[in-house]
Protein backbone atom coordinates (compact mmCIF):
# COMPACT_ATOMS: atom_id res chain seq x y z
CA UNK A 1 0.00 0.00 0.00
CA UNK A 2 0.83 3.46 -0.52
CA UNK A 3 2.81 5.31 2.09
CA UNK A 4 2.76 9.05 2.54
CA UNK A 5 5.67 10.97 3.63
CA UNK A 6 6.62 14.31 5.10
CA UNK A 7 9.51 15.62 3.57
CA UNK A 8 10.66 19.24 4.35
CA UNK A 9 6.88 20.40 4.66
CA UNK A 10 5.76 18.87 1.32
CA UNK A 11 3.48 15.83 1.36
CA UNK A 12 4.60 12.95 -0.78
CA UNK A 13 2.99 9.84 -1.62
CA UNK A 14 5.70 7.04 -2.24
CA UNK A 15 4.36 3.79 -3.94
CA UNK A 16 6.28 0.91 -4.90
CA UNK A 17 6.78 0.64 -9.01
CA UNK A 18 3.88 -2.53 -9.39
CA UNK A 19 1.50 -0.05 -7.46
CA UNK A 20 2.45 3.12 -10.08
CA UNK A 21 1.96 1.03 -13.05
CA UNK A 22 -1.49 -0.48 -11.52
CA UNK A 23 -3.79 1.54 -13.15
CA UNK A 24 -5.32 0.25 -16.56
CA UNK A 25 -6.23 2.09 -19.58
CA UNK A 26 -10.09 2.65 -19.73
CA UNK A 27 -12.18 2.54 -22.50
CA UNK A 28 -11.13 6.45 -23.19
CA UNK A 29 -7.97 5.16 -24.71
CA UNK A 30 -9.94 3.06 -27.21
CA UNK A 31 -12.41 5.67 -28.10
CA UNK A 32 -9.30 8.41 -28.56
CA UNK A 33 -7.59 5.97 -30.48
CA UNK A 34 -10.83 5.11 -32.91
CA UNK A 35 -12.10 8.78 -33.35
CA UNK A 36 -8.10 9.66 -34.25
CA UNK A 37 -7.94 6.90 -36.60
CA UNK A 38 -11.35 8.09 -38.63
CA UNK A 39 -10.27 11.45 -38.22
CA UNK A 40 -6.64 10.28 -40.35
CA UNK A 41 -8.87 8.64 -42.70
CA UNK A 42 -10.98 10.91 -43.73
CA UNK A 43 -8.10 13.77 -43.76
CA UNK A 44 -6.46 11.87 -46.17
CA UNK A 45 -9.89 11.32 -48.44
CA UNK A 46 -9.90 14.79 -48.66
CA UNK A 47 -6.33 14.94 -50.19
CA UNK A 48 -7.03 12.58 -52.61
CA UNK A 49 -9.97 13.89 -53.81
CA UNK A 50 -8.14 17.43 -53.92
CA UNK A 51 -5.02 16.31 -55.63
CA UNK A 52 -4.92 12.90 -57.23
CA UNK A 53 -8.63 12.63 -58.36
CA UNK A 54 -8.49 12.13 -62.09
Amino acid sequence: MAKVEHVEGERRIVETSTEARGAEPGPSILALLAVSTIAAIFVLAIVWFVFFRT
